[in-house]
């Protein structure tokens, strides 16, 4: 995939420009920069991951297409950890979630980071079985099923991508239920 192809599976979930976004477990940033496209320069986007030299590697992609770094926030640490976050008006979740067999757990505590209302976009592997390197992935039917008990709306699937490693992409929309 390239960033044509990141950008056009988050591009449906329509999101405002100039929100407080984070990207969670962003490794080198194939996202977050698709999501700068979508957020415009004034967003605020939080990436967390626990390899610093994969920030380092997001760090120069994002000067190098951007021109800066302003409202980029790099964040090394373990997003199932506590984070020292702002509450969100959104979460990008790309190929991470596969990483947790507790993923109601996990969508629990992402979504302690969220304001009431706040999107969760979910990019994911759209089969239920794994392999070594994608461990635990759900489908879009399993994440629908799998959102409201983790405190989430029903689920709107964006977009599908096929994909050579397991099948296809697909991405996600749910918000953050009201306590």
């Amino acid at each position: 995939m390239d960033h044509h192809d990141y950008v056009n599976l988050l591009r449906p979930a329509n999101l405002s420009p100039g929100a407080f976004f984070s990207d969670l477990g962003a490794g080198s940033g194939a996202f977050t920069l698709a999501l700068r496209e979508l957020l415009g320069p004034s967003a605020d986007i939080y990436t967390v991951d626990r390899e610093r030299k994969k920030l380092a590697v997001l760090e120069q992609a994002h000067r190098s297409r951007f021109g800066s770094v302003e409202n980029l926030h790099l964040i090394l640490g373990d997003f199932t950890d506590i984070l020292k976050l702002p509450l969100l008006d959104g979460i990008l979740m790309a190929n991470s979630l596969h990483f947790f067999r507790d993923k109601e757990k996990v969508l629990h505590h992402v979504g302690s980071f969220l304001k009431p209302g706040g999107a969760l976009l979910l990019v994911e592997y759209n089969v239920d079985r794994g392999n070594p390197w994608v461990p635990h992935p759900l489908s879009f039917d399993t994440f629908r099923d799998l959102a409201s008990g983790a405190g989430f709306s029903a689920p709107r699937l964006l977009a599908k991508k096929p994909s050579s490693f397991l099948h296809e992409f697909y991405s996600a929309l749910a918000h953050k239920m009201s306590n």
